[in-house]
């Protein structure tokens, strides 16, 4: 537990509550003193919408400590579950829960035999685990209770219809992790879809955003699961891996390469369980071109290949952008990366491998995930930075002199204090970037969104050739410079008052364009003043600009 101005990764409750969230009809309650209650108000604003089930703080308060929080959480739990009739009440702990050290299992296996709806608790341990950790846990966890629960009604009802190793004639798939206040996730399971059923795969489940508990039972007719993120999902696919045999593909299809390198193992997957089913099986392989439950696994290489070639060269304008001398300009910029693990890994390999700009530092806040990131990070860039501390990250960026950052929102704060812009590519972030057109960052689609974010981010064309040729990326320093020329005490008078410009070089200096021209006047004024000059003349300011550019 720690005291901090900014964290990138919330406490562990907050996950559990986002997973909760995002489930249709889970009802979470939150055991939690009242400065813990901000999550609706939170998710309506950021998420901008009301469809979605709040969570209830069960208050600690002065009456609590003196009774006892027992009474209080049960009676929470059975009026929830009179009032919403939800299908399933998640109770959640919180540090101060483990403060107290609340037996809150106890509360939730009293509550059980009151209540109609599944109850139970949220397993993680708040000082050992984060926000996204916590997400990831609890998603595994409420998977796992369902598909248990699936197990025991079919060995107690030997007659029931459900089948936990049928699968689906036509390949389908799961997608785990798309959940409420990720990143731009909604916009990317848009397009994972497209993309999915443009290669003919059904799509079976999309957990947890917007799916109900009643519907997990169905997970394993999929063929294999994809996890697009790192950070909530894989704890899931380990798990049906495991206890069901279900393969998994976890390459985040982020940029035009690791799209189709996507692509290609989805291609893999369905190959290998075809080999399987045609060793296990006599019937006629299947196509997924036709309307027919036929297969043609001789077919799946060429189309899948197809479409790659045609979505690359025709689709998505990134790898053509790429080629393109507005591209080129930017080669050799150098930049910041740093984010959740799967994007500022992703996000490091499209500048250096496809837009050739130069990635001196990527860093991660994910620390429980350092080995993964260094993996995917080495040898695209010069530096790799493991923290959660934003006051790291700011002077690795303020020792660097970044052209752009790429990062959360506390590196745009970073970016505006040191005049460098930034592109946000990560959480957390603050409302600007839960956009309401369509934004995604994975596919085809978001290799274009991605280009277009890149070059956005650095200043070009002439802006960029006239602050270069007049120092104005480097402002800081001069503005020192002359602070401490006009503050020295050799200098009795005011020194700004002995400077006059004469009027050739007045007129001279309103021809400069305006965005520039203070900046200009500024810097001439302090060559001047380092050069004992008490007028500025055409020469003075052709020797301050010679001074620059030299």
């Amino acid at each position: 537990m720690k005291l901090a101005y900014w964290m990138y990764a919330g406490p562990a409750h907050l996950g559990t509550l986002r997973v909760a969230s995002s489930f249709k009809n889970v009802h979470a309650i939150m055991h939690a003193p009242l400065g813990d209650d901000y999550f609706n108000v939170m998710r309506s604003m950021l998420e901008r919408e009301r469809d979605f089930t709040p969570v209830t703080t069960s208050i600690v308060d002065r009456h609590v400590l003196a009774r006892g929080s027992q009474e209080k959480v049960v009676d929470n739990i059975t009026r929830k579950d009179k009032e919403e009739k939800p299908d399933l009440i998640v109770l959640t702990p919180t540090c101060t829960s483990s403060i107290l050290q609340e037996d809150l299992q106890n509360f939730v296996n009293r509550a059980s035999t009151e209540s109609d709806c599944d109850v139970i608790l949220a397993d993680v341990n708040h000082y050992r685990v984060n926000e996204i950790q916590a997400a990831d846990r609890t998603l595994e966890q409420i998977v796992r209770f369902y598909l248990e629960k699936a197990k025991k009604t079919n060995i107690a009802n030997s007659s029931s219809d459900l089948d936990l190793t049928e699968k689906t004639a036509i390949p389908s798939v799961n997608i785990l992790g798309i959940f409420t206040l990720g990143f731009h996730n909604t916009h990317d399971c848009r397009e994972l879809k497209r993309l999915l059923t443009d290669l003919g795969l059904e799509i079976n489940e999309i957990i947890p955003e917007g799916s109900r508990v009643d519907n997990l039972k169905n997970l394993t007719k999929a063929w294999f699961n994809i996890v697009p993120y790192r950070e909530i999902g894989l704890m899931t696919a380990h798990y049906l891996e495991k206890e069901f045999n279900m393969p998994y593909v976890s390459v985040t299809p982020m940029g035009v390469i690791d799209t189709a390198i996507f692509i290609r193992e989805i291609e893999k997957v369905i190959l290998d369980l075809g080999k399987e089913k045609k060793a296990s099986s006599s019937q006629a392989p299947i196509s997924l071109n036709n309307k027919s439950n036929e297969i043609d696994y001789d077919k799946i290489h060429k189309r899948f290949e197809d479409y790659i070639s045609q979505q690359t060269k025709f689709f998505s304008q990134a790898a053509w952008f790429s080629r393109s001398i507005d591209c080129q300009n930017l080669t050799g910029k150098k930049t910041v990366v740093f984010g959740d693990a799967t994007h500022a890994a992703s996000l490091t390999r499209i500048l250096t491998r496809e837009m050739g700009i130069q990635v001196v530092c990527a860093g991660t806040y994910c620390k429980h995930d350092a080995d993964w990131f260094r993996e995917q990070v080495f040898g695209f860039c010069d530096e790799i930075l493991i923290t959660d501390d934003h006051s790291l990250v700011s002077e690795t960026i303020r020792r660097i002199e970044p052209s752009a950052i790429f990062g959360t929102q506390m590196e745009r704060h970073v970016g505006k204090r040191l005049d460098i812009p930034c592109g946000v590519i990560s959480a957390p972030v603050h409302i600007q970037n839960f956009p309401l057109g369509y934004r995604p960052f994975l596919g085809y689609e978001g290799a274009n969104q991605i280009a277009d974010l890149v070059y956005n981010s650095f200043t070009l064309g002439m802006e960029d050739h006239l602050l270069e040729i007049f120092n104005g990326h480097d402002t800081k320093e001069i503005d020192q410079l002359k602070d401490n020329i006009l503050k020295s005490p050799v200098n009795n008078l005011d020194v700004t008052n002995t400077l006059e410009w004469s009027k050739e070089a007045l007129i001279e200096l309103k021809g400069i364009p305006g965005f520039v021209r203070g900046k200009v006047k500024r810097n001439v004024e302090v060559f001047a003043l380092k050069n004992n000059s008490t007028v500025i003349t055409l020469e003075v300011m052709y020797a301050a600009k010679e001074s620059v550019t030299t």
